[in-house]
């Protein structure tokens, strides 16, 4: 089950990154944590910039909503994401695992 905490402006979940992969692509829940590859190298801040980028279009947010609490360099990150709530999230990834 996906980790997510409900927040007063938003929410902060757990993501788990898959940089240069065949597609980018929201691929569901592994180990309380949302999978998500990127065809984004992680050089240079490139796979986080696509992963703001790729949240933040799933969801139907602005990029600014989307922003990395840690993990920054690793493949494990914690993110907030404002404006959007516990269903949101769980909706998409009932949308992306059909």
């Amino acid at each position: 089950m996906l980790d997510l905490k409900e927040l007063p402006n938003g929410i902060s979940l757990q993501v788990r990154v898959a940089p240069r992969s065949a597609r980018s692509e929201i691929r569901g829940e592994h180990a309380g944590a949302l999978k998500v590859t990127l065809t984004a190298p992680p050089a240079d801040g490139e796979a986080n910039a696509m992963l703001c980028e790729l949240l933040a279009e799933a969801l139907r947010v602005p990029k600014s909503a989307v922003q990395i609490k840690s993990g920054q360099r690793g493949r494990l990150k914690t993110l907030h994401v404002a404006g959007v709530s516990r269903a949101a999230v769980e909706s998409l990834l009932e949308q992306r695992t059909r």
